[in-house]
């Protein structure tokens, strides 16, 4: 499992220094609707939350 996951989306309620996401748990998800993903720019993250 990965120890560190980075973010640069710096409006996220998780982004954190140095960009750092700070989220208990990350979901991905295929943007590709019902099909698998071939690529990372066919992913979404559905954890995105944005900051108030």
């Amino acid at each position: 499992m990965a120890q560190d996951v980075l973010c640069e989306v710096n409006n996220c309620t998780y982004w954190g220094s140095g960009n750092k996401c700070s989220a208990d748990t990350i979901y991905v998800v295929s943007n590709k609707e019902g099909k698998e993903a071939s690529t990372s720019e066919e992913t979404d993250c559905k954890t995105f939350k944005p900051e108030h």
